[in-house]
């Protein structure tokens, strides 16, 4: 069973007992987290579409941490123009485990 959830404005493919990467979310880390904008659920086949959202589905996570990602570098560059730029970006993250799936 997997569901296609909506967190923070991005689409995510989710099942349970899995662990996602997504953008910061609000809460410590072990606080538990319900997401009802579910676009898609895939039970065995069985797929239910949303439009736009499932309606009485429910993904259930918990927070297990919040981290950084990797670094990012972007340098821009004109040549013979004597343009250079270097910007480095670390992505603030949240890594949370999937509980459960209700459709």
């Amino acid at each position: 069973m997997y569901a296609i959830v909506d967190i923070a404005g991005l689409q995510y493919k989710v099942e349970a007992n899995k662990k996602v990467y997504v953008n910061r979310l609000e809460g410590t880390e072990g606080a538990k987290v319900e997401f009802d904008k579910v676009l898609l659920v895939d039970n065995d086949g069985k797929v239910a579409v949303g439009s736009p959202v499932v309606s009485n589905a429910k993904v259930t996570a918990k927070i297990v941490k919040h981290l950084k990602g990797d670094k990012v570098s972007v340098f821009k560059k004109k040549r013979r123009k004597g343009y250079q730029k270097w910007n480095n970006h670390r992505q603030s993250l949240t890594q949370i485990e999937i509980e459960s799936i209700k459709a």
